[in-house]
């Protein structure tokens, strides 16, 4: 078998399955993909807001306590991304291949090298919007990802063609 992480932000398209799907039409073993889609921390993403909030002059009469409940919010952020993370397996397995999901709520690259340690993969996908600082710096996912693997990791951007990818300079950064 032929195994392949795919790192992903959100639900892969029709168009990201067909696409990702096309890259491997000539490999002759069976095609696994698997995969793997970060859990955002509302928690920590409200208590950052509120600190940066509440540093600033015009802010500093509000309580720092929302009125959320953070607990379900959280469960409700990880069932849509649990279900984000099937409908995509979904969407490849629509086009004949194997395919298995997982959501995780580490550090996406960590996760990545895990989940190719744990397959066997030859290969990763990651598949994100276009972040231009990130991509800038090398702190991108990609990049990041680079440094730690031995095997190919190729960056799509998600929803856009493969035309669309190339003509702006963006996308496809490499195998």
């Amino acid at each position: 078998m032929y195994h392949v992480v795919l790192l992903i932000e959100q639900e892969l398209s029709e168009l990201d399955a067909t696409q990702i799907t096309s890259l491997h039409e000539g490999i002759d073993e069976q095609v696994v993909y698997h995969v793997l889609l970060p859990v955002e921390d509302p928690s920590g993403q409200v208590e950052a807001t509120l600190g940066n909030l509440a540093a600033s002059d015009t802010l500093s009469n509000i309580p720092l306590t929302p009125d959320v409940d953070l607990e379900l919010l959280q469960h409700e952020i990880v069932e849509g991304s649990r279900a984000a993370a099937a409908a995509s397996a979904a969407a490849l397995k629509a086009k004949g291949r194997e395919a298995v999901s997982e959501v995780t709520t580490i550090d996406p690259v960590d996760a990545l090298i895990a989940a190719v340690k744990k397959s066997g993969a030859r290969e990763t996908i990651i598949l994100t919007r276009p972040h231009v600082v990130a991509g800038f710096f090398h702190r991108d996912w990609t990049s990041r990802a680079r440094r730690h693997l031995g095997v190919p990791v190729l960056h799509l951007l998600e929803h856009e063609t493969f035309a669309e990818q190339s003509g702006s300079g963006e996308g496809v950064t490499g195998v």
